[in-house]
């Protein structure tokens, strides 16, 4: 009996805890941002975890690390309720997190971010112990990384695959994977997932992949729970559902579009064209590419797409601030660079994704971020010199009440302002430019209030009708379905779906988005 004992003692300390997230809701002042959520990860499976951006997602995994203490709800592990204040607690429960950024020290080697990663207060480091358990660590592992590599030297799949050992070091035996495959290649991502999954049927782990790619969760996963707008969509096993269940459960079916009063366009010419464009990710990686588009005068563009598709590399080439490894751009028949003289010769003019950080200098005041575009030109500047203040204030003080920017005064700092009163002040300067021609848009309502949303709706769609296209980029498919004239999918940098809004279909467009 006692052999017994010990034996079933020793499987108990070997099997993952079960972990049970009941009636998770978490509310920011007056935004919902989860609401209600409950999701159980058996042990020893794999559990997907599914829905667009905004849907929920990192907000319940970070109540389940400690980062937000909920406003209701519950964790269980192994049956027992515990609060959880810090990824420390969770540690202590075995759960671990992987997060979608490297977290490892570039200038340190693989051994010593594995140490660093420790939890404990060891002021002495015995170096021969420690890499006699960690060559034993490393033969025991999925993956192998050489512990004498500075982090700065591996490729990125390597890298992930660290931040994976960290957790496995750490003796985490749950996992929350966050977008782990968001800077791989498919055939590391298929790697990485493929030598995971063989520990979680070994019974070594249990792991919740945070993913939008039906192609993952049907290859990887056990079960799958479903999240939209911060609600709870559905769940079951991956067995028993089919893309087409999971699309609709994520995306929905019923779209509450409305009418944006579009006027027709007559004669509109080709404004923006790209031919065979191409650019790299930060890491050497192909963002996107080779790439083919052309929007008309007078035309929304939107380009739906999971975040990390290689959308922001594209705006960023558009608005001048990536270089493009291969292809030509023209504006109105014009080669394009995206020098700043030639996005004022022929009427470029950006919206960006995080205004106050890529659109703005955050210690100048209203007006003086409202005259970045032109204040060394008259009525601003004379002899391309001196500034004239009382003109930058004038006309500041006119676009402040044109596009209801709540400021206390023209010269208060930008970085004062709300976000959306950042994101009208930007808005103001771009569109009130007289030439016009092209508007390059990059989620430009994220995190907005609604009175704010339909506004900056209204004058994107404003500009359409007065004859200028638009680009405009959206994590947000009801803003794309709303906005847009033609709609396109950029799915791992490539374009794979193209319509016309009368007859796009949605559950088409999610999954091409996912991937499938």
């Amino acid at each position: 009996m006692a052999l017994t004992t010990s034996l079933l003692e020793s499987h108990l300390k070997t099997t993952p805890p079960e972990l049970r997230v009941l009636q998770m809701t978490k509310h920011f002042g007056s935004l919902v941002a989860l609401q209600d959520v409950s999701l159980t990860l058996k042990p020893g499976t794999v559990h997907g975890l599914l829905g667009e951006n905004g849907a929920g997602k990192s907000t319940l995994v970070k109540c389940i690390m400690g980062f937000y203490a909920p406003t209701a709800g519950q964790i269980w592990v192994d049956d027992q309720p515990h609060t959880i204040k810090s990824p420390k607690d969770a540690h202590a429960f075995g759960i671990g997190m992987v997060y979608q950024h490297f977290t490892s020290v570039p200038a340190m080697t693989v051994a010593e971010n594995l140490v660093l990663s420790r939890y404990d207060h060891r002021q002495v480091i015995h170096w021969k112990t420690e890499y006699d358990a960690l060559h034993a660590f490393m033969d025991d592992s999925p993956f192998r990384v050489d512990l004498d590599t500075p982090v700065a030297q591996l490729a990125a799949g390597q890298k992930q695959k660290l931040e994976i050992l960290k957790q496995l070091y750490l003796k985490s035996r749950i996992l929350i994977l966050d977008e782990p495959t968001s800077v791989l290649t498919p055939d590391e991502a298929d790697e990485v997932l493929g030598l995971l999954r063989e520990e979680v049927q070994a019974g070594h782990l249990s792991v919740l992949l945070i993913t939008h790619k039906f192609r993952e969760v049907m290859a990887f996963t056990d079960e799958v729970t479903v999240l939209r707008k911060g609600h709870l969509a559905g769940h079951g096993s991956v067995a028993d559902l089919t893309v087409a269940d999971m699309a609709h459960m994520m995306l929905g079916e019923e779209r509450q579009t409305k009418d944006m009063a579009k006027l027709a366009q007559a004669d509109p010419v080709p404004m923006l064209e790209i031919h065979d464009l191409a650019a790299h990710k930060d890491n050497g990686l192909d963002a996107f590419g080779p790439l083919n588009l052309a929007i008309r005068s007078g035309e929304i563009v939107g380009i739906a797409g999971v975040s990390g598709n290689g959308q922001r590399e594209l705006v960023e080439v558009l608005a001048g601030q990536r270089s493009a490894t291969q292809g030509e751009i023209h504006v109105n028949g014009a080669p394009y660079g995206a020098t700043r003289a030639e996005m004022t010769r022929l009427g470029v003019c950006a919206l960006p994704e995080e205004p106050l950080r890529n659109a703005c200098v955050p210690g100048m005041s209203v007006a003086e971020n409202l005259a970045l575009r032109n204040f060394d030109r008259p009525p601003h500047a004379k002899w391309s010199l001196w500034l004239v203040l009382k003109s930058i204030r004038s006309a500041a003080q006119g676009l402040i009440a044109t596009f209801s920017v709540k400021t206390p005064s023209p010269e208060t700092p930008i970085q004062n302002l709300s976000g959306g009163n950042v994101q009208r002040a930007v808005l103001a300067r771009e569109l009130s430019s007289p030439d016009i021609r092209l508007l390059i848009a990059a989620n430009p309502c994220f995190g907005l209030d609604f009175s704010a949303v339909d506004f900056i709706h209204s004058a994107i769609v404003e500009a359409r009708n007065r004859g200028v296209a638009v680009l405009l980029v959206s994590e947000d498919l009801d803003e794309l379905l709303v906005l847009s004239d033609r709609i396109l999918v950029l799915s791992e940098g490539q374009f794979t779906y193209d319509s016309p809004i009368e007859t796009a279909d949605v559950k088409d467009i999610g999954h091409r988005m996912a991937g499938h």
